[in-house]
């Protein structure tokens, strides 16, 4: 909680930073709904750069629903994550006119809704190592006492190594009692729980909710009820009221890995894996029984712990020998 209260209390005595004369804005890589994000040469530090500009109108209007709040920015939350499945975010701070901006490492690669969609050979390879990827990097957000609030493939990046970075911490808030409370619905209405949907009380179940459907969409191609981007808020009420459909009903996958994700997917939070490291730890026992790799690398692992015991225990004794003598 210390952590918190200092974050809170803190106030922005920075300069702010001219735009046009420390960045060449090179190429748009995109633009969210509050956002436009640019491929930019920072003067500064004399590399390229993912530049992050928020729309001020936007995030004003968002940032207003927690008036009785103190939320830290999007700029304070992504500085303090310091993970490899995380992006990296240098600085943050703003702009002569007053908008917030991030500066992001420039990840050269794809986004995951792209592979969602391709389902090509990158995807059939790297799947299941990838859903593990996410989930470590959701797994620290929480253990650091965040809520993503918005875990999709598209705030989602493999780069050309086939490693996979979480981005897009605009919607996180702190996984603490006021931000806990009912009322606050944000997110991306399809990977949605429906607990967030009916405005009731939310925790991190609503993330490992997200990253259950972004499980399912990675092996289906579909989502688990029929998509309702663009349809009235009825719709997607009387969505979150049908079970989703199984997912071995639609490919063939091993059963561990589908009662994995679809445990994740249950309506009813008290029913789902309480936590995202559950989840994981099943799929990870999948990733190694049905991995080569994986079993190597796991084995490794062991015979590692097992040698610096070992090592440990030698030099332990050499000690109470040397008493002795």
């Amino acid at each position: 909680m210390k952590f918190f209260r200092s974050l809170f209390q803190r106030r922005d005595t920075r300069s702010k930073t001219d735009i046009s004369q420390r960045f060449d804005l090179i190429s748009r890589l995109g633009t969210g709904s509050m956002s436009k994000v640019w491929r930019a040469l920072d003067r500064n530090q004399g590399k390229v750069v993912a530049l992050k500009i928020l729309d001020m109108e936007k995030t004003l209007r968002y940032e207003s629903r927690f008036a009785d709040r103190v939320k830290p920015t999007e700029g304070e939350v992504a500085c303090q994550l310091h993970h490899p499945h995380i992006v990296h975010t240098m600085e943050h701070g703003r702009t002569i006119h007053n908008e917030q901006f991030l500066v992001m490492e420039l990840i050269d690669g794809i986004s995951l809704a792209y592979l969602v969609d391709a389902q090509n050979e990158a995807m059939q390879t790297h799947r299941l190592r990838l859903m593990i990827e996410l989930g470590d990097a959701i797994e620290y957000l929480h253990k650091e006492n965040w809520i993503h609030r918005d875990i999709c493939p598209r705030n989602v990046l493999v780069d050309k190594d086939q490693s996979l970075h979480l981005i897009d911490f605009g919607l996180v808030v702190p996984n603490t009692a006021a931000f806990q409370e009912p009322g606050n619905r944000t997110g991306t209405a399809n990977y949605m729980a429906p607990e967030l949907i009916k405005r009731q009380r939310t925790d991190q179940r609503i993330d490992v909710f997200s990253y259950a459907v972004t499980c399912y969409e990675m092996y289906c191609r579909q989502l688990p009820w029929p998509s309702v981007t663009g349809a009235s808020l009825e719709m997607v009420l009387k969505r979150i009221n049908q079970k989703p459909q199984e997912i071995q009903e639609i490919v063939q996958l091993d059963a561990q890995i589908g009662c994995a994700i679809m445990k994740g997917l249950d309506l009813d939070p008290r029913e789902r894996w309480q936590t995202v490291t559950e989840m994981l730890t099943v799929l990870r026992e999948a990733h190694v029984r049905l991995s080569p790799l994986a079993r190597k690398e796991a084995v490794d692992k062991k015979m590692g712990r097992a040698t610096v015991k070992k090592k440990r225990r030698a030099e332990i004794d050499d000690k109470w020998q040397f008493k002795t003598q």
